[in-house]
């Protein structure tokens, strides 16, 4: 029996420790704040376009647009791309109305954002623009978002993620509980790898691109997670994106539980599927002398918190109080110190550190929907829209 819990524990130590490693690298040098500051330049000559992915969006667009229009030296309507993509509703007509310039496109057998995104980006390279930056289309942006990229592109970027935040924390627990995961995941994360001089990643929503960038690696990712796929080519191609923590984008999460057990199960199952196609691409790029690497590879291996939690916990227990088990309650107090410097850095409210008692009930919830996410690794890369304005269960 001791062979066998032994076998067993070296199993979970060995899933577990890149993650865990990427943990201690991904927490601590937040605390530093924002170390990489960009001293403001003359961005009188730089010419942004912003592409808004659109699938059936017409109850969402109208906000996003009207953010967009609201910020401080807003683009020309004409420089805000909607990609109306497999619609049935009127996406297009709305975004025409608005003074924006609609690309509609209609393509059933290849359906996702990320043939979407890699179709409009073709068209647009060759207008004359120095940098594209995607906003989804149930988004807010803040007022200095438009002044922020300007800033970074007239410095050189190669590409740029702004914060990801939760627009409707207030709605539930559910919504409460992923505005912190977002403060871990979209904010220190980030901060952390570019205090450390690594790429940031990209978020999906509020990122952006050199017009250079987009030419020499064209956008012909089209998985389920296809903003994960693409930061793992740009960073095998040598690119950095630079984080802007003083900008941000905000986006409603789904308040049913049907609707959010949906979102995470395309999530985390498309990033199970990133990560037994990539994972051995990075690892060979390390072993060929490239060491940077290492942080895109172990974050890749990182489990989502409850999975890496719950993985810990039952070593914890298999471990017998020997070495394993010390590994355990190693690594449970970096998950929770995790949280805690997320929560900190991140600003978080009363309501938030309250929120934490809800947080068992969510990973129990998300643990249950292990089965799909399984299911989804396996998927193609269908667009479905999430519902985000039904009424909390």
């Amino acid at each position: 029996m001791e062979g066998i819990l032994w076998i067993i524990g070296l199993i979970l130590f060995l899933v577990t420790l890149p993650g865990t490693l990427e943990l201690a690298l991904v927490t601590f040098p937040g605390l530093l704040g924002v170390r990489e500051r960009r001293p403001p330049l003359d961005t009188s000559g730089i010419r942004l376009t912003v592409v808004i992915p659109a699938h059936n969006e017409e109850s969402g667009l109208p906000i996003t647009l009207a953010s967009l229009k609201a910020c401080s030296n807003p683009l020309p309507d004409h420089d805000l791309h909607v990609i109306a993509d497999n619609c049935s509703d009127d996406t297009a007509g709305i975004a025409r109305a608005a003074g924006c310039t609609v690309l509609e496109r209609h393509d059933l057998s290849r359906r996702g954002k990320g043939y979407a995104l890699n179709w409009a980006f073709e068209q647009i390279q060759d207008k004359g623009y120095d940098a594209l930056i995607v906003v989804d289309a149930d988004t807010r942006v803040d007022a200095n978002f438009l002044d922020v990229w300007r800033n970074l592109i007239a410095h050189g970027a190669d590409a740029g993620q702004a914060v990801y935040r939760v627009g409707n924390p207030q709605a539930n627990f559910r919504t409460r509980l992923m505005h912190i995961a977002f403060l871990a995941f979209n904010y220190l994360r980030p901060l952390s790898r570019q205090n450390l001089g690594f790429s940031a990643g990209i978020l999906g929503n509020g990122f952006g691109l050199s017009m250079a960038t987009v030419r020499e690696i064209p956008y012909d990712s089209f998985s389920i997670v296809e903003d994960l796929e693409y930061h793992t080519r740009l960073v095998r191609a040598g690119k950095r994106v630079v984080f802007l923590a003083e900008t941000a984008v905000w986006s409603d999460m789904p308040v049913t539980a049907e609707a959010a057990q949906t979102q995470r199960e395309r999530w985390e199952g498309g990033r199970l599927r990133m990560t037994l196609e990539q994972a051995p691409k990075l690892l060979a790029g390390v072993l060929s002398g490239r060491w940077r690497l290492i942080e895109p590879l172990l974050e890749l291996l990182l489990l989502p918190l409850s999975y890496h939690l719950l993985l810990l916990v039952v070593l914890l227990l298999v471990g017998m109080g020997g070495f394993f088990s010390g590994y355990a309650l190693v690594a449970l107090g970096l998950v929770v110190l995790h949280v805690i410097v997320a929560m900190v850095v991140g600003r978080a409210s009363a309501d938030d550190w309250k929120a934490l008692a809800s947080a068992p009930f969510y990973i129990l919830w998300k643990i249950a929907n292990l089965a799909g996410i399984v299911r989804t690794a396996g998927k193609g890369a269908d667009w479905n829209r999430t519902e985000r304005d039904s009424q909390s269960k």
